[in-house]
Parts: C-alpha cells; structure tokens; sequence
C-alpha cells in the first residue's frame, strides 16, 4: 500500500473511531434561569460544569449544555426552547420558576409556559427532567397551592421526571443560619460553590434516571 493510500486509511479509521466513541454520548441541554446559567460563580463551579463533572464520575458518557440566562422566567424558557433542542440534544432538565415568583406572576401563566417546554419537549422526544420550585406564604395560600401544584401535575401528564426543588438539598439543612453562610452567596439567593456541589449530589441520581431514560 502506498504511503498516500495508508495515511487516508489511518485517518479514516480515526474519524470512524471518533464517531464510535460520540455515538454513547448523552447530550442533555439545562435550560433555566441564573441558577442554572452559574451566576456568581468561576465558570467551572456553576451548576452545568459541576453537573457534568459528577455524572462522568459516576460512569456515565454525558455532555451538559448550559442553556441558563440569568433573570429568565418561564415565558423566557418558552421563547428558547425551540432553538435549544437542536438535532443533537438528547434530554433536557428544565428549572425555570424563581423568576415568575420574584415578579409575582400569575401561575396561571407559568403553568402555560412550563406546559408550552414540555410539549416542545415531547414533539421531540426528548426526555425531560423538571425540577419544581416552591412559592413562598407571602403571597397568600391560594397563590401558593396553584403554583406549588404545577410541577408535579405538569410532570406526572407529560410523563416527564420531577425533582421536588433546585434549592431543597440546602433548605432541607437542619442549620439554616450555616447554611446561609456558607453555602449561598451575599445576595441570599444563588448558591456557592460548595453549595452547588450540594444540589449536584441530590439533583444527581435524577439525572441519571433521565440519561436511562434515553438508551
């Protein structure tokens, strides 16, 4: 064989050996709001790339794209979700809500708008992992039961995963005044470094469940 005729074949094998190695890859697109998108954080301590880096220790061939805008809401998330299932992605967490809640918006409209992503999601057949979040009492009781109610009804009718809350793992810490200190930020809201590490641990095992879901 000519030098010419064996280097085309070296590289085409690499090419094919590339392609074998991708094709058992997972592609799982995060859409949400700051908490996804990392806000406050080096780039490599936010949610996506810790997410990313503990599903590979666990074994598993994923990439986690970070399809986060800071100060998104659901309608937000809605108007994106067309252009962030590209072709390749293959599942897709979304924990969009904490903004509706901030400008007290009316469930109503974020039940239409987490809807509107699911069946997005559903046309595809991507597989969803929707990640609740909770209103708080100010609010009044009957605000806080239709919003609370979203998730899991939305979850349970398009079939998709649900994790109860992004923030529950730190909420749920018996010492909320250490928690504060030292697993969120300044501003009380986003978490640290250590924190996310937290909410990747419990959101964790879930995320495998959704990567199960796309063998």
């Amino acid at each position: 064989m000519r030098a010419g005729a064996l280097n085309l074949t070296l590289a085409l094998g690499l090419i094919l050996t590339a392609g074998t190695a991708l094709a058992g890859q997972v592609t799982i697109a995060a859409l949400g709001d700051s908490l996804t998108q990392g806000y406050g954080l080096p780039q490599e301590d936010g949610f996506v790339p810790q997410l990313e880096s503990w599903l590979r220790d666990q074994g598993a061939e994923v990439r986690v794209l970070n399809a986060g805008v800071s100060g998104d809401t659901s309608a937000g998330g809605l108007s994106r979700v067309d252009w962030t299932l590209t072709p390749d992605v293959d599942a897709m967490i979304v924990a969009l809500g904490g903004n509706d809640l901030l400008r007290g918006i009316d469930p109503a409209a974020t039940r239409a708008n987490i809807e509107g992503i699911l069946r997005a999601a559903q046309d595809r057949g991507v597989a969803v992992l929707l990640v609740g979040m909770q209103a708080p009492g100010n609010y009044g009781p009957d605000y806080k039961a239709a919003f609370d109610a979203i998730f899991p009804e939305l979850a349970a009718q398009y079939r998709a995963l649900h994790f109860e809350s992004f923030l529950k793992p730190l909420a749920d810490l018996p010492d909320r005044g250490t928690a504060l200190r030292e697993l969120m930020q300044g501003d009380g809201i986003h978490p640290s470094a250590t924190g996310v590490a937290l909410i990747v641990q419990a959101i964790g095992p879930a995320v495998l469940d959704l990567i199960d879901r796309t063998q």
